[in-house]
């Protein structure tokens, strides 16, 4: 009686998993017709995309686990497909400038540079000399700042500074980045030209800066995660055996965090790298490489980013395939940075040991 009653209750969850896959299967399959319909402008695309809908929650209330499951599934591989699309978009319209200039177009330094034109030379390579000097700054001017503020709420400061400070600084991370140019444009471009006579309103130092505190809330909250999660015992140890609170901060939290502050780091790199309308309302437009390349506080300036959000709506034509040349190296910038960050991390993992 009992086998009896176990071979049902396998029949019947065999008949439900069955029945959930073919309603996933149907799933997905409005949902790439939704994107099919959606490709070809039709006005048609409401009803895959409802028929996606009204299956999920269908599916939810009757087979939740097995619906669940395929939906991240499915949602993974949409979302790495659109990726994908987005990509090859770039680099199929960015492939007429490069094949006009090659590699030149990211280090010839002879004029005329830009604006691409048909059967002319031009490079990016001022933009790029600006969107390197801009990040390096606001690293500068960020990390320190960042993980220092990190290691004072997570370690140093009160439970109640804590708990008002950290709300605060991740609200600020929710100021539009208009905001913050606009400010750094009234304020900061403003201050230095009047009190440093810079040669005009707007440089790399000044951008770079504004743009480092905009990446500090972000370096700060994900970095204070990351040093909360260092075992108690870990630090009580330490000071155990004598050490001050300053050399376990510096010997046992920071090291054994490492590959979290570093994540937290990089993605504020990150942040400033692609940053546009605070830097387009600050920089000062203006093409070529200051006399010293190095001088920040010239007035030469622009950056990949700023030179797309400001030339992208007039340009055609060659202009707009360099300009979607200027996307792909800046998208291949912020590649080789995530690349970096998951080596230092993996190598952190291998030193110190643990998932953090």
């Amino acid at each position: 009686m009992a086998s009896r009653i176990v071979e049902r209750f396998e029949h019947v969850r065999s008949r439900n998993e069955d029945a959930a896959l073919v309603l996933l299967a149907v799933t997905a399959l409005s949902l790439v017709a939704a994107f099919v319909l959606f490709y070809l402008q039709s006005r048609w695309t409401v009803v895959p995309v409802a028929s996606f809908l009204l299956l999920t929650v269908v599916g939810w209330v009757k087979y939740q686990a097995t619906i669940a499951r395929g939906l991240t599934f499915v949602m993974t591989v949409a979302t790495v497909g659109v990726l994908g699309l987005i990509v090859v978009f770039l680099v199929v319209r960015a492939w007429p400038a490069f094949d006009q200039m090659g590699l030149a177009a990211l280090y010839r330094v002879e004029e005329p540079l830009w604006p691409p034109r048909p059967d002319s030379s031009w490079s990016l390579a001022p933009m790029i000399v600006g969107t390197l000097m801009t990040t390096v700054i606001a690293t500068v001017v960020a990390a320190p700042l960042g993980v220092a503020g990190a290691l004072y709420i997570s370690e140093i400061a009160s439970d109640t500074t804590r708990e008002v400070v950290k709300p605060g600084i991740e609200l600020m991370a929710g100021i539009p980045s208009i905001t913050y140019g606009f400010i750094g444009f009234v304020v900061v471009n403003q201050f230095f030209y009047e009190e440093f006579q810079t040669s005009t309103i707007g440089n790399y130092f000044t951008v770079g800066t504004m743009v480092g505190i905009m990446a500090l809330p972000t370096i700060v909250s994900v970095a204070e995660d990351a040093i909360s999660t260092v075992p108690e015992a870990m630090k009580s140890g330490a000071l155990a055996v004598g050490t001050t609170n300053w050399q376990t901060m510096k010997s046992v939290t920071l090291p054994s965090a490492f590959s979290g502050v570093s994540a937290a780091v990089l993605l504020g790199v990150g942040r400033a790298m692609g940053e546009t309308m605070a830097a387009t309302v600050m920089i000062p437009h203006t093409k070529g490489f200051a006399d010293p390349v190095y001088d920040v506080f010239g007035g030469v300036g622009e950056t990949l980013t700023t030179v797309i959000a400001f030339e992208g709506g007039n340009a055609g034509g060659r202009h707009i395939e360099g300009l979607f040349a200027a996307g792909v190296v800046l998208f291949v910038m912020v590649l080789v940075l995530s690349v970096s960050a998951q080596v230092i991390q993996a190598r952190m993992r291998n030193k110190y040991g643990g998932d953090r």
